[in-house]
């Protein structure tokens, strides 16, 4: 299955706020509730598997990522040690377009991915433009072109709200020039999204 190119608005209608898919923030209506059958004559899909295919496509939206990306993801989280799912996290969090789009350098995770696609981003000082690239603690991420794509950045920040400019205890963020250090892994607390990881780890448990 590809990646998600359609309407964001719809997928935040039925899954809630995802900030790293779209800025748009909507309200869920709690009494609206969608149930899903598998033939005409079987009955309803389960509550608790709905749950987790909810939990499941949360995460995948949110980052930005296909289903064959996501379900790697989950294998090389259960092979490492500590709690499947946390570690998920963690490994979702420090992808390159992730820690650009937390340390406020794009708006959203497609954002930043464009960014690093188009050849803007310096980790270490060497050009990097894969998206899943795996950032380390010291890691250095800067611009490219400083005059360019860093004055669009800090104009960008300039203008965000209070709460964007929030960076996560587990990054530093330096305006001038623009520069984000990665000082470690993050921790659970620091996610950028609201999610019940153990229940995405139950949903592909049958696959892995």
């Amino acid at each position: 299955m590809s990646r998600y190119r359609g309407p964001r608005l719809k997928k935040i209608k039925r899954l809630g706020n995802l900030p790293g898919l779209t800025t748009k923030v909507v309200i869920p209506d709690p009494k609206k509730k969608r149930k899903t059958k598998t033939k005409k004559n079987q009955p309803y899909q389960s509550e608790q598997y709905l749950s987790r295919l909810e939990e499941k496509q949360k995460l995948r939206f949110h980052y930005g990522l296909t289903e064959g990306q996501l379900l790697k993801y989950v294998r090389i989280a259960g092979k490492t040690k500590g709690s499947t799912g946390q570690v998920l996290l963690q490994l979702l969090e420090m992808r390159l377009d992730n820690i650009i789009f937390r340390l406020g350098m794009a708006s959203t995770i497609p954002g930043a991915r464009q960014l690093v696609n188009h050849r803007h981003i310096l980790v270490n000082g060497c050009l990097v433009d894969i998206p899943s690239y795996r950032c380390k603690p010291q890691d250095i991420i800067t611009t490219k072109d400083e005059q360019k794509t860093g004055a669009i950045i800090q104009n960008y920040i300039a203008s965000s709200s209070p709460k964007k400019k929030r960076v996560p205890e587990h990054l530093t963020l330096h305006l001038s020039p623009y520069k984000g250090v990665v000082k470690q892994i993050i921790a659970r607390r620091w996610v950028g999204l609201k999610i019940k990881e153990l229940q995405v780890v139950e949903y592909y448990s049958r696959q892995t």
